[in-house]
């Protein structure tokens, strides 16, 4: 009998890759995520007395099969009998058909890119890829754009009427459109990064299927996009941030803070190769926000420890990136580097200026900074304080955890520094 939570990660796993599969057959990407929904309740249910010898061959039998009863409940007045027969594959054909095995490496890339259609706004385009093919939930993806959830999904829906209304076929665009399109396909596929390395929501630190995808989406580009500085950049952000990795989680699957983690447990192929394809990237001359993020994150594994880190150069480069793309997130990434060239007094003025930001309203993320910092100044009831608060804020199990027992310990020291 297969765990609950081993079904959870099973369908996340496979919902993107079905999906791209029934659209790409289908031609209507609505209609089939409307059907690989209901293969996946099924699933939910069905599969706790075990699972099938082919899971992904069983999702996509199954959604095939809601969009036939679909197609024929239309036949009658419309009389497509040609497409319900095309809809599904033979009964007996459990795997990829072989031409259907030559078009799945480029499924997920074809997705990314009808999903930022110009048709739809940035935003929209974003939600509904990370839908689609990072498998959030709308939920998961209300917290990464930091509006409420209804709001995203609001969003989601009228992309995908957008979607349906347009015909955008599933299909690589030519590359002057892809160009078009490039700059949300990156913001996708770093979205779809940093959902795998830190989990918004769940019990674990990692969703390592999601960060796996996003660096192979992230290879394809770059080999249809090969001169393009920015994929680059973001591909060598992508790998010098999961390097770390194996460093990020105890032996319990606990959350390990940078400043703790044993850097013996960092991918040195991975940080050489990241650093290989930062510099490679800068040395085009065409500056932008991923090749800075990456430079961050080279700088980060270049050093022996938190207190060798180059951090005025950190600093420095944060100044850049604020000028670039300014976020809530990158000013308080901002603020701790800030916090180690100044201190965290210094810090803590920078972080108080981000108190009014509607976007961090709901997020653990200025709580736990200002613990931090707080911490460092030798305040510890005010970091016990926003640890606590970080802590109810937090959605990932792990990192809840986390933040409660730093609070914890800050509560024992104080206990034992008064007897």
């Amino acid at each position: 009998m297969p765990e609950p939570r081993e079904i959870e990660r099973l369908l996340r796993d496979l919902a993107p890759r079905v999906l791209a599969t029934t659209a790409r057959r289908t031609g209507d990407f609505a209609a089939a995520e409307d059907a690989v929904q209901e293969a996946l309740v099924a699933a939910a249910s069905r599969w706790r007395d075990g699972l099938p010898d082919e899971p992904r061959a069983w999702l996509l039998r199954v959604a095939s099969r809601r969009l036939t009863d679909q197609v024929r409940s239309e036949v009658a007045r419309r009389r497509r009998e040609q497409l319900v027969v095309s809809l599904v594959p033979p009964e007996d054909q459990v795997a990829l058909a072989p031409d259907e095995a030559e078009h799945e490496g480029d499924d997920g890339l074809t997705l990314v890119f009808m999903c930022c259609h110009p048709s739809l706004t940035t935003p929209s385009a974003i939600a509904l890829t990370l839908r689609a093919v990072g498998g959030l939930t709308t939920a998961e993806i209300a917290r990464a754009f930091l509006v409420p959830e209804s709001t995203m999904a609001q969003r989601i829906s009228r992309a995908k009427q957008t979607i349906r209304a347009s015909g955008i076929p599933f299909e690589l665009p030519a590359p002057a459109e892809r160009a078009d399109r490039m700059n949300a396909a990156l913001h996708v596929l770093y979205l779809v990064f940093n959902e795998g390395y830190a989990a918004t929501s769940g019990p674990r630190v990692h969703r390592e299927d999601l960060a796996a995808e996003a660096i192979r989406l992230a290879r394809r580009l770059r080999e249809l996009a090969p001169d393009d500085p920015e994929i680059t950049g973001l591909l060598a952000l992508m790998r010098l941030t999961d390097a770390r990795r194996a460093a990020r989680t105890g032996p319990s699957g606990e959350l390990v803070p940078l400043d703790e983690q044993d850097r013996a447990l960092w991918d040195r192929d991975a940080i050489a190769e990241g650093t290989r394809l930062v510099e490679e990237a800068l040395s085009r001359g065409r500056v932008g926000p991923y090749q800075v993020q990456a430079a961050v994150a080279a700088l980060h594994d270049e050093a022996a420890s938190t207190e060798t880190t180059d951090w005025p150069q950190i600093l420095a480069l944060y100044g850049l990136l604020r000028r670039m793309a300014d976020s809530p997130v990158l000013a308080l990434n901002e603020a701790i580097a800030f916090a180690m060239v100044h201190g965290p007094t210094a810090g803590l003025a920078r972080v108080e200026a981000l108190a009014h930001d509607r976007r961090l309203a709901a997020s653990h993320r200025l709580d736990a900074v200002r613990a931090h910092l707080l911490e460092r100044a030798g305040d510890r009831d005010g970091a016990i304080a926003h640890y606590r608060r970080a802590a109810g804020l937090a959605t990932n199990l792990a990192e809840r955890d986390h933040l409660l027992l730093r609070a914890a310990r800050l509560a024992d020291e104080g206990v034992s520094a008064r007897r």
